[in-house]
C-alpha cells in the first residue's frame, strides 16, 4: 500500500515546496496588512466577480458616479429598482447586479459587452486604489503566472468569505506565442468582464498590450454543474520595443542564450537577467541556469513519510488508493482498507470537475478541495460538519499515480472544535496552524468592521431622514415668513422693519358669510373655506403675489412686498380676476350655487416687519392697508373695487375698467372709485394659470397644481400679461360660471400672518 521509488520523493519535494511557499506568501502578506492596520473588509475585493457580496455593486456604483456623475447613478438606481448603498459583507442576489447592468445599457444606450468591459477595467483600478496593488503584483512574474494563481487567491479569500462564488481560470500555452484562457462561471453573460480586467493587468503590471477574443463558448460538460465555459485567445500586440529587442537578440553571440519565451509571450532579457543567469555554484563551476540534483534512492522510511505528511493521498488511474497519511486514515478509517476507491469516500468541491483522472489532470494547476462523504464516515462524525482537505494534485508519470498533498481546510478554531480536531493534528511544518490562529483574529476584526459598517449605514439613513425633516421644517417656516426673513431669524439676526414706497394690497371676503355660518354645520364652513383658499393659494404662485393672512373669510395678499417689483398693481389685478373666476367653482352650502366674494384693491406705501418672538409674524403697517380694507368693505358682490391710485396705474395697461363714481368711504370721505371688469390682453386660461394643452382639452388644473408665475422681470416693467398667440375668449367677469371641479389636497406655499389696520 506504499511506494518507495525516487519519483515519489521528487514529486513530494516539489509539491511540498510549492504549497508551503504559497501558504507562507499569503501568511506573510496578511501579517503585514494586519500589523499596518489595513482594513480587512477590502480584502474580498480581489474575488473577481464574486457578485454575492456588496463590494461588486459598490464598485459598479463608483464607476457610474466617477464617469457619468451622481445624477446618472440616481437615474440608474431608480431604473433598476435597487437600493442606493451596499454593505461589504452583505450577500446580495445576482439579479441586482444584472438589473444594474441592464439599466446602464438602456440609460447610456450602449451594448452590454461595452459596459461589462469598462467595468472590468474599472474593477482592476478599484482594487488597486483600495490598497492591494502590492498583493496583486506578487501573484506572478508574468501574465500566465498571474492567471494561474487567481484560483489560489480566491481560495485564500474564501477562508473568510464563505458565500463567495468566484469563477475559475485556466491558462494554456500555444506554440505560436499565444495563450488560451479558459473561464468557468456559474453566471452566464458576464464573460466580457474578463477582457477588461486581464487587458488592464497586462498593461499595468507587465507593460504589455494584448488582445482577447472569444474562440469558443460552450456549456462545460466535464464539470459536475452546468457552467459557462468561455475560451479566450490571448495575443500580444507587437510593440516597437519588442521589435527592437528581437533585432538585438538576433545579434546575440552563440555563447549567450537568447531570451526565453516565458509563458507563450516573447520576453527580452536585459542586462541584469543575463547576469542572474550566470550563476557560480559548487567548486567554481560556471552554470547558465539551475539544475536540481535528485538522490538515487528514497532516503526516508515509510512511517516517517506518512507521519510527516499526515494528510497526503496517493491513488492510481482507477482512483484506487495506494497510500495515505496517518491522520487522514484516523479520520477516514476506510482508507486503511485495501483496494478502495477514493471517490467512494471523497467528493471534489473545487474545482467542480468530475472525479476522473482525465478531468483532474486538465485542472492540475488548480488547487483541489475534497470533502468527505457523510454516508461513509464513522458514526461519531454523522452529526459533525464534514472534513474538507485543500491541496494540490501532482501527476507521477513513472508510477502512473496521482499524489494529493493536502491540509485540513479550517477557517477558525471554532471549526477545528466542531470536528473534534486539535492543532496537534496538523503537522508542525504546515503553515495551516498559523493561518487558523491568524484567521481567528481576522474574523473577529471582520465582525467588528461589519458592525461598524452597519452602524455607518444606519447613521446615513438617520442623517438622510434628518435632512428630510429639516427640509419639511424649513418649508413650513417659509410658509409662515418670507424666505429671507426666515433665514435671518434662523441665524439669530434681528430683522429690521423695511419701508416699501410702492405696493398694491388686496382684501377679499365672502358675501353673507355671517348668515352662512349661522345656518350651516362647522365642518361645512371649514370645507367651503378650504376649497376656496386652495384655489386662491394656487393663484398666488401663478401671479407671484405674496399671501399675508387669512382671518375667517378674509383673504389678504400684497404685490411688491417683500420683493419690490414695478408690476405689483398688474399682478394683483390679474390675481383678483382669477379669484372671482375661481369663486364660481366653490359651492355655497346654503343655496347650492356658487359663492359670491367682494374684492378691494389699493396701492400706496407701507412699512413691513416681523412682530413677536414666540410666534413671529410678518406684518404690514400704514394707511394703505386701511384704505384697501375700506375698498373691500364698500365693494359689491363679485366685483373688484379699485381705488383711484390703482386706477391710475392700470388705465393704460390693457385692463377693462368701469367708473363707479364718487362714494362715501368711512374714515376717508368721498372718493372716486372704479370696478375692474377684465383683462383685454389675456385669456381666462392664462389668468387661471392653465396650460395651452389644458385649454384645448378643456381640463382645468387641480388646486394643488401650479405652472409658476405668468410675470417676468420684462413683463413687470411693461405691466399686464403677454398677448396670447391662440384665439380664446378674453378674461372678463361677465362670462358664465365654469363647471365645478372636485378639490384636491394642497399645502399652501405662502405665509399666514396677521395684518395690522391703522385707523
Amino acid at each position: 500500500m506504499c511506494f518507495q521509488p525516487v519519483d515519489l520523493l521528487i514529486s513530494l519535494i516539489r509539491l511540498h515546496g510549492r504549497f508551503n511557499r504559497l501558504c507562507h506568501s499569503y501568511l506573510y502578506k496578511y501579517s503585514l496588512y494586519f500589523m499596518n492596520g489595513i482594513k480587512i473588509k477590502n480584502a474580498a475585493k480581489f474575488a473577481m466577480f464574486s457578485l454575492q457580496y456588496g463590494f461588486i455593486n459598490t464598485c459598479l456604483k463608483s464607476l457610474v458616479v466617477d464617469k457619468f456623475g451622481e445624477e446618472t447613478w440616481m437615474q440608474l438606481r431608480d431604473e433598476a429598482g435597487v437600493q442606493d448603498t451596499f454593505l461589504t459583507y452583505e450577500v446580495y442576489k445576482d439579479d441586482i447586479t444584472m438589473q444594474l447592468v441592464a439599466a446602464a445599457c438602456k440609460l447610456l444606450d450602449v451594448k452590454p459587452e461595452v459596459v461589462l468591459r469598462q467595468f472590468g477595467e474599472y474593477f482592476f483600478d478599484f482594487c488597486k486604489r483600495s490598497g492591494y496593488d502590492h498583493m496583486l503584483r506578487t501573484l506572478g512574474g508574468n501574465l500566465f503566472e498571474f492567471i494561474e494563481n487567481l484560483d489560489a487567491l480566491h481560495s485564500y479569500l474564501a477562508l473568510s468569505y464563505k458565500e463567495m462564488n468566484a469563477p475559475s481560470f485556466r491558462a494554456e500555452r500555444n506554440g505560436d506565442g499565444t495563450m488560451f484562457l479558459h473561464y468557468y462561471s456559474d453566471r452566464r453573460g458576464l464573460c466580457q468582464i474578463v477582457p477588461g480586467i486581464i487587458e488592464a493587468v497586462a498593461k499595468d503590471f507587465f507593460n504589455s498590450e494584448i488582445t482577447m477574443e472569444i474562440v469558443n463558448q460552450i456549456e462545460e460538460l466535464e464539470r459536475t454543474g452546468k457552467k459557462e465555459h468561455v475560451v479566450f485567445l490571448v495575443t500580444q500586440k507587437p510593440t516597437f520595443s519588442n521589435v527592437m529587442c528581437s533585432n538585438k537578440l538576433s545579434q546575440t553571440p552563440p555563447c549567450l542564450p537568447k531570451g526565453p519565451r516565458r509563458n507563450g509571450f516573447s520576453m527580452c532579457r536585459n542586462h541584469w537577467e543575463t547576469v542572474r543567469g550566470l550563476v557560480q555554484l559548487g567548486k567554481g563551476k560556471l552554470l547558465r541556469g539551475f539544475e536540481p540534483v535528485y538522490p538515487k534512492n528514497l532516503c526516508i522510511d515509510l512511517k516517517t513519510f506518512c507521519n510527516a505528511f499526515p494528510f497526503h493521498i496517493v491513488f492510481d488511474k482507477e482512483l484506487m488508493v495506494r497510500q495515505a497519511g496517518v491522520n487522514v486514515q484516523k479520520i477516514v478509517p476506510g482508507l486503511q482498507t485495501m483496494s478502495i476507491h477514493l471517490d467512494q469516500y471523497f467528493s471534489i468541491v473545487h474545482p467542480e470537475v468530475t472525479f476522473t483522472i482525465s478531468s483532474i489532470r486538465k485542472f492540475i494547476n488548480s488547487h483541489f478541495v475534497l470533502q468527505t462523504r457523510r454516508d461513509m464516515m464513522p458514526e461519531a462524525w454523522r452529526d459533525r460538519p464534514m472534513l474538507e482537505l485543500r491541496g494540490q494534485m501532482l501527476w507521477m508519470e513513472s508510477l502512473q499515480c496521482m499524489l494529493y498533498q493536502a491540509s485540513p481546510l479550517l477557517r477558525s478554531l471554532h471549526e477545528l472544535e466542531e470536528r473534534s480536531m486539535h492543532i496537534s493534528d496538523i503537522a508542525p511544518h504546515d503553515v495551516t496552524r498559523d493561518l487558523i490562529l491568524l484567521n481567528q483574529q481576522r474574523l473577529a476584526e471582520m465582525e467588528l468592521s461589519n458592525q461598524l459598517e452597519r452602524k455607518k449605514e444606519e447613521l446615513r439613513h438617520l442623517s438622510q431622514h434628518l435632512e428630510e425633516e429639516r427640509t419639511k421644517t424649513e418649508n413650513l417656516l417659509y410658509a409662515m415668513l418670507p424666505k429671507h426673513v426666515a433665514n435671518q431669524l434662523k441665524e439669530g439676526k434681528r430683522v429690521e422693519a423695511g419701508e416699501f414706497k410702492e405696493c398694491t394690497i388686496l382684501f377679499s371676503d365672502v358675501v353673507t358669510f355671517t348668515n352662512i355660518c349661522s345656518e350651516c354645520e362647522p365642518i361645512q364652513i371649514v370645507n367651503m373655506l378650504n376649497s376656496m383658499y386652495l384655489k386662491f393659494d394656487r393663484l398666488t404662485t401663478v401671479h407671484t403675489v405674496y399671501k399675508v393672512e387669512t382671518i375667517g373669510d378674509a383673504y389678504m395678499v400684497v404685490g411688491g412686498v417683500p420683493i419690490p417689483v414695478s408690476s405689483h398693481a398688474e399682478r394683483v389685478a390679474n390675481f383678483a380676476l382669477g379669484m372671482v373666476i375661481a369663486a364660481r367653482e366653490v359651492i355655497n352650502p346654503i343655496t347650492g350655487g356658487p359663492i359670491q366674494i367682494r374684492v378691494g384693491v389699493h396701492s400706496g406705501p407701507v412699512l413691513a416687519g416681523v412682530v413677536g418672538e414666540k410666534m413671529p409674524r410678518y406684518c404690514l403697517f400704514g394707511d394703505t392697508v386701511n384704505t384697501a380694507s375700506r375698498m373691500e368693505s364698500h365693494g359689491l358682490p363679485n366685483k373688484i373695487h379699485l381705488s383711484p391710485s390703482v386706477y391710475l396705474v392700470l388705465k393704460d395697461k390693457g385692463f377693462m375698467i368701469q367708473e363707479r363714481g364718487e362714494i362715501d368711504v368711512k374714515g376717508k370721505g368721498r372718493m372716486s372709485t372704479y370696478f375692474l371688469e377684465g383683462n383685454l390682453t389675456a385669456t381666462e386660461h392664462e389668468i387661471m394659470g392653465r396650460s395651452v394643452k389644458e385649454a384645448d382639452s378643456g381640463r382645468k388644473p387641480r388646486d394643488s397644481e401650479s405652472y409658476g408665475s405668468l410675470h417676468s422681470d420684462n413683463k413687470s416693467v411693461e405691466g399686464g400679461l403677454p398677448k396670447p398667440d391662440h384665439q380664446l375668449t378674453r378674461a372678463t367677469l361677465s362670462q358664465s360660471p365654469t363647471p365645478i371641479e372636485a378639490e384636491a389636497p394642497h399645502s399652501t406655499k405662502h405665509i399666514r400672518t396677521s395684518f395690522c389696520v391703522v385707523l
